[in-house]
């Protein structure tokens, strides 16, 4: 759980972060989307997020099963097996909050992408979707050890694909899509202040967040 705060504490730390490099027109909108991220991802984890990425399904999809954290109790690590329990198990609602703070932090990493090219409403409804579409499928596929990636060999210990590569891929393509920002001009290379104290503290906190980040994904507190 140590784990789990200090990496819910990475996605306010990457709105300073992000904030701090934009111009001030667009600032108090990055904060937005990036702290919106906390309010909307873990319902639709807790609705069926958790449940697709973890729950009882296929290599591909995972099910309704855990909705709603449904036969909430100990379960092995990743939910292989909710009637195996392990000396290594863990509670089931201290795995749906430790991979949640992965969750709420993947699309806000979108969000220097899209800020002054999103309003909000539109953002909140697409990270919502990107999160169900996108990032439980690909959870699902690496992350969980049924998973067909994962059957293959393919190791992400920490989230590189799962979270970096993902929302790194989505940003571009996002980017593209929506265009330039209002009123940009390429020819101007002057850009209104932007606050490098925040960008300052945002590295920091982000510093000490990636000690749960990396650190709280071997899931115990062994030599790993």
């Amino acid at each position: 759980m140590t784990s789990t705060g200090l990496v819910y504490m990475m996605t306010p730390a990457l709105a300073c972060f992000y904030g701090g490099l934009v111009e001030n027109k667009n600032f108090l909108n990055q904060l937005f989307l990036s702290i919106v991220c906390m309010a909307i991802i873990p319902v639709q984890w807790c609705l069926f997020g958790y449940s697709f990425a973890f729950g009882p399904g296929n290599s591909v999809f995972g099910s309704f099963e855990y909705s709603l954290q449904r036969k909430a109790a100990f379960i092995t690590v990743y939910g292989e097996n909710i009637d195996n329990i392990e000396t290594s198990s863990i509670s089931t609602f201290a795995l749906v909050a430790y991979q949640c703070s992965f969750a709420i932090l993947t699309p806000a990493l979108i969000s220097g992408s899209v800020v002054g090219r999103m309003k909000l409403i539109p953002y909140m409804i697409f990270i919502f979707l990107w999160t169900t579409l996108c990032y439980d499928l690909m959870a699902r596929w690496i992350i969980f050890h049924g998973g067909w990636l994962y059957k293959m060999g393919v190791v992400d210990f920490a989230g590189g694909l799962v979270v970096h590569l993902s929302s790194g891929i989505s940003g571009v393509v996002a980017a593209i899509i929506l265009g330039s920002r209002a009123h940009f001009d390429p020819d101007d290379e002057t850009t209104s202040q932007t606050n490098h104290p925040f960008t300052i503290l945002g590295t920091g906190l982000l510093w000490v967040g990636w000690m749960g980040f990396n650190g709280g994904s071997a899931l115990s507190a062994n030599s790993v």
